[in-house]
């Protein structure tokens, strides 16, 4: 199993008790969609490209997306603390089901970009998950233009057409081809 094969379901975020269990944060919108688990797939920290197999003895949620999770063979603290930091992987396979137009981000990367009002944009380049929120980069005229996701901006995708629908604050495409021209009066 390779990364490009893996989606990544979250970290180690430390060990918990004596006899193996780990304190969990997973970055999916909902924990509970994961608590029958049977193999993840760990990249530690040394080696962030190597993915190990193992098999998960339980789930259990604590709050929020935090999980405990026992892995088969991690049976006391001491076999658990090398792994904190881990970041856990999963096949792509095992992504969870989606509504009609919604997506993943890895399926819309090369998408062309429909603006409701100013029509074919450019095309998705990337996109980055900041700590306040994620962002879709495209390249507009030769320049990378950045777009928050959220629902309100980024309407649904056409997976056949290979086209995401957005809705572009006014304005935001002059900030980035005109920089000089939208300086802060109280910057100074």
């Amino acid at each position: 199993m390779t990364l490009d094969e893996c989606f990544e379901l979250g970290f180690i975020v430390k060990p918990h008790a004596l006899k193996g269990a780990m304190v969990t944060q997973l970055d999916v919108d909902n924990a509970a969609t994961y608590d029958r688990l049977k193999t993840v797939y760990l990249a530690l920290p040394a080696t962030p490209t190597k993915l190990t197999a193992y098999e998960v003895e339980r789930v259990n949620p604590q709050d929020g997306l935090r999980v405990l999770l026992k892995l088969r063979g991690i049976n006391r603290i001491e076999e658990a603390e090398p792994l904190r930091g881990a970041k856990l992987w999963l096949p792509l396979s095992e992504l969870p089901e989606l509504e009609e137009h919604q997506f993943y981000f890895h399926d819309v990367i090369g998408f062309q970009v429909i603006d409701a009002q100013e029509g074919e944009l450019g095309v998705v380049e990337n996109f980055y998950e900041l700590p306040q929120q994620d962002v879709l980069a495209m390249r507009y005229k030769g320049q990378e233009v950045l777009l928050p996701v959220v629902d309100e901006l980024v309407s649904h995708a056409d997976m056949e057409k290979k086209q995401l629908f957005v809705n572009m604050p006014e304005g935001l495409l002059d900030i980035y081809m005109n920089p000089g021209a939208h300086k802060n009066p109280n910057a100074d």
